[in-house]
C-alpha cells in the first residue's frame, strides 16, 4: 500500500496519505485510530479504497492516543495538500471521540461536503490523556479542551471528575456492566454537574454538504442516540447549508461501524470484537450484526450519491 507521510514541523499536520491506485479525485479524511498507520486504520483505508476513494488518515501524532489541544487547523493543512494532489471533493470520517472532531473540522472547513460521524457527541470534550499516569489507562486534562483554534483552547464540557477519580469511575461502572469499557454515567454526571453551554456545542449548523450521525442506543461510552436527536434539533431550528440524515438504532453498541468494514478488521469472526468488548454484544450479538449490515448498505448508497452529486 503506497504512503506518504507527513508532520507538523513540515507540513502542518501529522497524517498518512494513501492513494488510491484508480486516481480518484474523490477522498476522505479519517481518523479511525489513534495512529495514522496502525492496523486499524490501515483496514479503514483498504475499505474506503475499494469504495473508490483515496484516503488522507490524520491522527494527532505519531503514537499520541490521548486528545487535547488539537490545532483544527491541521485539518486545513491536510485539505490544502488534498487540493494541490487534484482532490475535487473531500469528505470526513470519525468514530467515538475522532465523531465529534469529524463534526467540529467540518463545521470549520467548507471544502468537506460529506461528514460522517460514528457515535459522536454533540459538544466539545474536555481534553484527556492516556499515558498511564498513576495506572490510570485514561486522566482528564489541566483544564484542557480537546481542540484550539487560532490558538485557544475552544469550551468545553469538564469532565465530572478528576485524576484519579476518573479513571476509577470508569473501571467501575465497566465492571458493573460486564463492559471492556464504560463512561455513560460519568458523561451523565458531567452533563448534571454542568450543563452543556451553548458555547461548548458543535455548530452543526456551519457543515457544508451532507452529513450522516449514526449510534446506537445501547452505546455504553455515551448517549449518543441523545446527543444526535439534539443535533436533529438544533439544524432545524437553525438557518443552514447542509443535508443530513440520521442512521440510528436499538442494538449496536460503541462500535456501530459497517458490517464490511469491520470484516476488513477482522476476516474470521468480525462479530467478535463487538461481543468481546460490551455485554450488549454477545445479548444481543444478531441484533448488532443486522445493524452493521444496515450501516453498510446505508453508506454504500450515500457514498454513490456523494459521488454523482453537483458541489
Amino acid at each position: 500500500m503506497k504512503r506518504e507521510y507527513f508532520d507538523t514541523k513540515m507540513n502542518g499536520f501529522y497524517g498518512v496519505y494513501y492513494e488510491n491506485n484508480n486516481l480518484t479525485d474523490k477522498a476522505f479524511i479519517v481518523m479511525l485510530g489513534d495512529s495514522s498507520d496502525d492496523y486499524l486504520v490501515r483496514s479503514g483505508v483498504k475499505w474506503l479504497h475499494r469504495q473508490g476513494f483515496s484516503v488522507m488518515a490524520m491522527s494527532p501524532d505519531k503514537k499520541d492516543y490521548g486528545h487535547h489541544n488539537l490545532p483544527l487547523e491541521r485539518f486545513g493543512a491536510a485539505i490544502r495538500v488534498m487540493q494541490a494532489k487534484g482532490i475535487h471533493k473531500i469528505g470526513l470520517i470519525g468514530a467515538s471521540t475522532t465523531g465529534m472532531l469529524a463534526l467540529l473540522a467540518a463545521s470549520y472547513y467548507p471544502q468537506i461536503t460529506l461528514t460522517i460521524a460514528l457515535s459522536p457527541s454533540d459538544f466539545v470534550m474536555e481534553g484527556f490523556y492516556q499515558d498511564g499516569k498513576d495506572g490510570a489507562n485514561e486522566r482528564p486534562g489541566e483544564n484542557e479542551s480537546t481542540v484550539t483554534w487560532q490558538g485557544k483552547p475552544l469550551p468545553y464540557l469538564p469532565f465530572a471528575y478528576r485524576h484519579p477519580e476518573y479513571w476509577q469511575k470508569i473501571k467501575e461502572e465497566s465492571k458493573a456492566g460486564r463492559d471492556l469499557i464504560a463512561s455513560r454515567k460519568m458523561f451523565e454526571e458531567s452533563e448534571r454537574r454542568h450543563p452543556v453551554r451553548e458555547e461548548e456545542k458543535i455548530k452543526v449548523e456551519n457543515i457544508h454538504g451532507h452529513i450522516v450521525f449514526i449510534g446506537a442506543e445501547d452505546d455504553v461510552l455515551w448517549d449518543t442516540v441523545k446527543y444526535i436527536h439534539r443535533m436533529d434539533e438544533r439544524l432545524k431550528n437553525m438557518p443552514h447549508n447542509c443535508t443530513w440524515q440520521m442512521l440510528l438504532y436499538k442494538h449496536g453498541t460503541h462500535f456501530a461501524f459497517p458490517e464490511s468494514l469491520l470484516k476488513q478488521i477482522i476476516p474470521i469472526g468480525s462479530g467478535l470484537l463487538v461481543r468481546f468488548a460490551f455485554q450488549a454484544g454477545r445479548k444481543y450479538a444478531k441484533e448488532c450484526r443486522q445493524t452493521r449490515i444496515d450501516i453498510d448498505k446505508s453508506l454504500k448508497t450515500i457514498f454513490n450519491e456523494w459521488e454523482t452529486r453537483d458541489e
